[in-house]
């Protein structure tokens, strides 16, 4: 029986707002899943999720990426994440920094830390193991909601005890990683886990949502073509929160280690066609594209990334310092 308290026009609008509605509150329950943003150029995003990547560029990189998630789907998530790290020959370490905002809807997510890896050479390889230690800010704006986005569902947002007022809070957050890569950057390989304290965010309500602790395992190769110009990297990405799974399968294809091109799924989600290069500068430039399969592509129209990332080296002369192209992921 269909029960109707106001007289509404179920529209795609209405729907798209009712949609985001209840994605929000359940993300805000204490059940949450998958709170860290969703990355598609993965292979290129690696230090936000593992501390062990810190360093093992051999050089001084710095990376900035955007994602703009369910394009047309208001409130949807949208992703800016800095990332900057450098090689510290003199302790056989390295170090990083990351500054991530993620919002979605009347939710604002701000990470920012530190990174320190102890490199080991192992096998033909170098073993980064890292910890990040850093803090949190989640916010909550219930104003977003206001009621021309209710369209008469409900004209006080505050009316509903599950819209949450203006609130923020900081939290400490901790991270913690190894990641692999052979000497001839042909095979790589991480293993991590983030909020590794799982730390709790007390507000006003009452409410008591904590950060779930993410499992990440990523690993690729590149394997090279009889005309040595082609090469292909296929790589597979998992992230898990204890209760929910995400499975990435990539494929990129490679001319000259310098202009790629490639396909990912993300099982049961996207499509992902990806796009890039690296100017002879060092300085690497992606583009992305999710082409949604589940339900959602009723209401949005896909998903856009965009990457670049800067690496160098410098070298300690008794002339003119220079600086030195590096091979980088």
């Amino acid at each position: 029986m269909r029960r109707s308290y106001h007289k509404i026009n179920c529209n795609q609008d209405i729907m798209k707002y009712l949609f985001l509605l209840v994605f929000v509150i359940v993300a805000l329950s204490n059940v949450y899943s998958q709170q860290d943003p969703q990355v598609s150029m993965n292979k290129y995003n690696i230090l936000p999720i593992n501390p062990g990547f810190a360093g093992s560029n051999g050089a001084i990189c710095a990376s900035v990426l955007y994602r703009n998630q369910w394009m047309g789907f208001e409130g949807a998530p949208k992703t800016m994440i800095f990332s900057a790290d450098m090689y510290l020959p003199e302790f056989n370490s390295g170090a990083g920094l990351n500054a991530i905002s993620d919002n979605v809807g009347f939710e604002k997510n701000t990470y920012v830390n530190l990174n320190y890896a102890y490199h080991l050479q192992v096998a033909e390889g170098d073993l980064g193991i890292g910890l990040g230690l850093g803090l949190l800010n989640k916010s909550l704006d219930g104003a977003w909601i206001t009621p021309d986005k209710l369209q008469g569902i409900q004209q006080n947002p505050y009316a509903d005890p599950a819209i949450p007022h203006s609130e923020s809070n900081i939290v400490f957050d901790a991270n913690l990683g190894i990641f692999y890569r052979s000497k001839d950057d042909k095979i790589y390989g991480g293993l991590s886990t983030t909020h590794l304290t799982q730390p709790q965010i007390k507000f006003d309500s009452g409410k008591l949502p904590y950060v779930r602790r993410h499992y990440y395992l990523t690993v690729g190769s590149f394997i090279e073509m009889p005309d040595k110009n082609w090469g292909v990297w296929p790589s597979a990405f998992i992230k898990l929160d204890g209760s929910t799974a995400q499975y990435d399968l990539n494929m990129l294809i490679e001319y000259r280690r310098q202009f790629r091109g490639g396909l990912s799924y993300r099982f049961g989600d996207a499509f992902v066609f990806m796009l890039g290069f690296t100017t002879q500068s060092n300085i690497t430039f992606g583009l992305a594209y999710d082409f949604t399969v589940s339900k959602l592509r009723t209401y949005e129209k896909g998903s856009v990334e965009f990457f670049a990332k800067y690496c160098f080296t410098i070298t300690k002369s008794t002339g003119r310092g220079k600086y030195g192209s590096v091979r980088f992921l």
